[in-house]
């Protein structure tokens, strides 16, 4: 090749691409007051549907066939017309489809309620497994294996009383967190868990507020010892001892492509940016990335838009104090992120939940938003990627949260990307679908799972595999 040719080439490699996105059904997703939202295929139709939460309006469940979204809320069971913070979806049951846990806001009824989901219908079952929690303010649910038994136990984080650690037994629940050092009573509003010191379990980091510090709990055998101090994450990037600053959502990925899942903080207060270098330790680099921006911050959402490999950022702002903060969409250079935020998205009035995810399945991810304020919107905006880049892609699909998955160059160990299977995702919620890799090459690629059990990194893998085979359908990966 000329090396002119050569030059053209490498510099058209590296030219930003300008995210464009478009409203989805704008009149359907046009209702306010609403906080979360969370992704999962309840169905079996293999195409992905939408939960949202409302303030008080009676909750939406859209399905998604044929290239279009309708509310079935009522029709299977998820109408609630009580205001909701919270939503998770997880397998409790290992039946082999997504059941969902919903908070809602204290009222006369229990603050949780546990739907079973029977081949798209749902159930409540709560009462009948004896799962009554009056009250507390609730905010982050997550499904995870913490003991590694095989089945989802929950965790779930208040603003006003001690955390909670829902164990599961035989599909019956048993708040155990006072025993293993997971009853933080401190205000606790963001959760998600990883494996920090890759040992072989997961480990919890909490975002709290109100000047609370964080908590980075370590898992030692089912035990549990907050060690955010130690490590240097238990701020967040925010301002020691300020009763007006606080961390609302901690999100977890591998931003600088090592192999190494490192944690970012949306703030109240100037977000963090913490770079895991190995061997538990971290490193503060929120100012060096760019991102350590003073502001009101409720939801963080990492995802490869523009497919070239490295992992974007969406950061959304607030509406407190009579003042909306602005949301942000961050593109990763590699070594810092740059706003690139849309005018249209720049324009629109949405404040708590946010979600990436390639509902169409044309390659690239599109963004789902909430919005809390009665005249705001819940948005779906397609994203409006050139189909060659979006074809640049491969999802794979692992139904364990906390396992981590990786992508190397086929035949090699040049890692070209890690992903985590969520925990706690967008604004106190989290989805049950698989992980996006945008792919800056092409080539076959060998796929590697960690699964974190019983204090063992136990990898499963795929090898050889053409990106072209999996266009409109996810790769499996399953721990046997």
């Amino acid at each position: 090749m000329h090396l002119r040719t050569i030059l053209v080439v490498m510099l058209a490699a590296t030219v930003p691409v300008v995210p464009k996105f478009e409203p989805v059904q704008a009149p359907l997703f046009s209702a306010g007051a609403n906080f979360v939202n969370a992704w999962a295929d309840y169905d079996g139709d293999n195409d992905i549907d939408l939960f949202v939460g409302f303030n008080g309006a009676a909750n939406r469940m859209y399905r998604y066939e044929s290239g279009v979204f309708t509310d079935v809320a009522s029709t299977v069971g998820l109408a609630d017309e009580r205001p909701t913070r919270a939503a998770a979806w997880g397998d409790y049951d290992s039946d082999g489809d997504p059941d969902l846990i919903v908070g809602f806001a204290p009222g006369d009824a229990p603050i949780l309620k546990l739907y079973r989901n029977n081949r798209g219908r749902f159930v409540e079952a709560t009462e009948l497994l004896d799962f009554k929690v009056n009250t507390g303010a609730v905010r982050q649910t997550s499904w995870i294996d913490f003991d590694g038994d095989g089945d989802l136990d929950l965790f779930v984080a208040f603003r006003d009383r001690a955390n909670a650690l829902y164990w599961n037994t035989s599909g019956r629940f048993t708040d155990i967190a006072a025993n293993i050092g997971l009853a933080d009573t401190r205000k606790t509003v963001g959760a998600v868990w990883f494996d920090y010191d890759e040992d072989g379990d997961l480990d919890l980091y909490v975002g709290n507020m109100d000047g609370d510090r964080n908590g980075l709990f370590r898992n030692d055998r089912g035990r549990f010892t907050d060690v955010a101090e130690e490590v240097g994450v238990e701020w967040g990037g925010r301002a020691p001892l300020n009763p007006g600053n606080g961390t609302v959502r901690p999100c977890v990925a591998d931003v600088n492509g090592d192999g190494h899942l490192d944690i970012f903080t949306a703030n109240y207060g100037t977000n963090g940016l913490f770079l895991n270098r190995g061997q538990g330790r971290f490193e503060d680099v929120s100012m060096a990335w760019g991102i350590a921006i003073d502001s009101r911050y409720d939801a963080c959402a990492f995802a490869d838009f523009d497919n070239d490999g490295r992992l974007d950022l969406y950061v959304n702002g607030t509406v407190t104090g009579g003042r909306s903060y602005r949301d942000y969409l961050f593109q990763n250079t590699g070594t810092a992120f740059e706003d690139v935020t849309p005018d249209n998205v720049k324009a629109l009035d949405a404040d708590h939940g946010v979600q990436w995810a390639d509902f169409d399945f044309d390659g690239d991810v599109d963004l789902a938003l909430t919005g809390s304020q009665a005249n705001a919107m819940h948005h779906l905006m397609r994203n409006l990627l050139a189909p060659a880049d979006a074809a640049r892609s491969i999802q794979v699909r692992v139904t364990k949260p906390g396992a981590e998955v990786r992508l190397y160059a086929a035949g090699t160990r040049r890692l070209l990307g890690t992903r985590l299977v969520d925990t706690g995702s967008g604004y106190d919620s989290q989805n049950d679908i698989a992980v996006h890799f945008g792919l800056a090459e092409t080539g076959r690629l060998d796929v590697e799972v960690i699964f974190p059990v019983d204090g063992k990194r136990t990898p499963v893998s795929k090898k050889n595999v053409n990106p072209r085979d999996f266009v409109r359908r996810p790769l499996e990966v399953e721990l046997k």
